[in-house]
């Protein structure tokens, strides 16, 4: 297979992307063209937002042909009817060398160790040599969480979902209810079953979520209820646990708060650090929250409802 790459600059590459794809190319990717020199410039917006700059100032496009594809037949294509002119000067094709695309995104996703004893392992390091045992569920042993990266948040990679999973490995009482609210992949849910957690109850506004959690749940041997936010029946929890994000988190403060019994804890993360004042005081009128733990610019917040 052959790649085609050409140059644009910021206010033409998503009409670019948008052209190509429709003129028949596999797939579209922008990179920063100036990347790795001195004129860099990242590009980002805050979590879940979209940046305001969709674009670098100086843009490589790259395009997966399909096989026999004519690269100029394409590109005049998209000149004429797109009115892409700069489209005539300088571009060029490079070959994609055959791989294992299979093998190579598996290898992007090796086991993960959180805190001392918590490991998530993608079914593909299943009998990998490198990861303990299995414990034996009296509290003794590893935690071996078998996740595969899909369509849900929540793989383990991600700094907030370390800092859950370490807090119910350093803090969860056994038997104790669980709430995970906004589960993803179920990740949290699970994990706190498998370190001695009682009754859980994962929910997620996304059907796909729920139906990942479940099937997470299976694959891992452990018993919770996954569910959408209608299907809550009312009642509090020991622990109550949210990994999203700092705006939803503020707008389901008197509801999450509420579900926590008296005594007991609240578990907040997706919380950038500048955030943390602003959450916690969105959840004072019920009980005090504090930085349990930070880590690469999040936090997780605790608290205690008197």
């Amino acid at each position: 297979m052959r790649e085609l790459v050409l140059h644009c600059p910021e206010a033409q590459a998503e009409a670019l992307s948008d052209a190509l794809l429709e003129a028949g190319v596999l797939s579209v990717s922008v990179e920063d063209a100036d990347r790795d020199t001195e004129v860099e410039s990242p590009l980002f917006g805050e979590p879940g937002t979209e940046p305001e700059v969709q674009a670098w100032r100086h843009n490589r496009v790259v395009a997966l042909l399909p096989d026999g594809a004519d690269p100029e037949q394409i590109l005049e294509q998209v000149r004429v009817e797109n009115g892409l002119d700069f489209l005539a000067r300088a571009w060029s094709t490079r070959d994609v060398p055959d791989a294992d695309w299979v093998r190579l995104t598996q290898s992007q996703f090796p086991p993960i160790q959180i805190g001392e004893r918590v490991w998530i392992v993608p079914s593909w390091h299943r009998d990998d040599p490198g990861v303990p045992e299995q414990g034996d569920g009296a509290g003794n042993g590893a935690i071996r969480i078998q996740l595969d990266p899909g369509l849900a948040f929540g793989t383990g990679s991600h700094p907030t979902t370390h800092l859950c999973l370490e807090w119910l490995e350093s803090e969860l009482s056994r038997g104790a209810t669980v709430l995970d609210y906004g589960c993803g992949s179920g990740i949290l849910a699970i994990a706190a079953r498998m370190l001695g957690a009682g009754p859980t109850t994962a929910v997620d506004i996304d059907e796909q979520a729920v139906r990942a959690t479940a099937d997470n749940a299976r694959n891992n041997g452990v018993q919770l209820t996954a569910l959408l936010p209608d299907a809550l029946q009312a009642g509090q929890f020991d622990i109550v646990v949210a990994n999203i994000l700092s705006n939803p988190l503020k707008v389901l403060a008197p509801m999450l708060a509420s579900r926590v019994r008296s005594g007991g804890q609240l578990v907040l993360s997706g919380v950038l650090e500048r955030q943390a004042e602003e959450v916690a005081q969105a959840y004072a009128p019920w009980l005090p929250m504090s930085v349990w733990r930070a880590r690469d610019g999040w936090v997780c917040l605790h608290g205690t409802r008197p």
